[in-house]
C-alpha cells in the first residue's frame, strides 16, 4: 500500500476517533452539569477540562502523523525499485563483459542457455552442441566458476540455470 494511502487512512480514522471523542465529551459534560453541586469549583469540572484537552491533543496528533505520512515520506518499494535495477545493470555488464571473454563452445553452450530463457537441462546441451558429456562438464565448470550459471541437481541430471 502506498504511503499516500496509509496516511489518508490515518486521518480517516483520526475523523472517527473524533466524532467519538466528542460524543463522550458531551455526554461526560452533562453528567457532570447534573451530578456536580458545587458549581464550576467542582473538581469533576477540572477533570473533564483535562480530559477534554487530552482527547483532542491525541486526536490531533493523530492528524499531523496522517498528513506527514500522505505527503513528506516516500513510498519504500521504490527506492528498492531502484537499487535492484542498478545492481541488474551492473551485473548485467559484468555479464555481457565474462560473455565476450569466452571461447567458443564456451560462448555457444551460454547462447543456448540464453536462448532458453535462462535454463537448460545438462543433457538437453549436449544433445544441441554435439559435444561429449566429459568436455560439457568441464565447459560447464569453468561457467559455474566465473559465476555465469548455476547447476542444480534435477533427478538423474543437472539444470542450468543462467545468474
Amino acid at each position: 500500500m502506498k504511503n499516500r494511502h496509509v496516511g489518508y487512512l490515518i486521518i480517516g480514522i483520526a475523523f472517527i476517533f473524533l466524532m467519538i471523542v466528542i460524543s463522550f465529551n458531551n455526554a461526560l459534560e452533562t453528567i457532570v452539569n447534573s451530578t456536580c453541586s458545587h458549581g464550576s469549583a467542582c473538581p469533576m469540572h477540572v477533570t473533564l477540562k483535562f480530559q477534554e484537552t487530552i482527547s483532542y491533543g491525541l486526536i490531533g496528533l493523530l492528524i499531523v502523523i496522517g498528513l506527514l505520512v500522505s505527503f513528506f515520506m516516500k513510498d519504500e518499494y521504490a527506492t528498492i525499485l531502484r537499487k535492484e535495477d542498478l545492481k541488474d545493470s551492473t551485473s548485467e555488464k559484468k555479464r555481457k563483459e565474462k560473455i565476450g571473454s569466452l571461447k567458443d563452445h564456451e560462448k555457444i553452450i551460454m547462447d543456448l542457455i540464453i536462448r532458453e530463457n535462462g535454463s537448460v537441462y545438462q543433457s538437453d546441451i549436449i544433445k544441441h552442441t554435439k559435444l561429449s558429456k566429459v568436455k560439457v562438464t568441464r565447459i560447464l565448470d569453468k561457467l559455474e566458476g566465473m559465476q555465469l550459471i548455476e547447476r542444480k541437481r534435477r533427478g538423474m541430471t543437472n539444470i542450468i540455470i543462467l545468474k
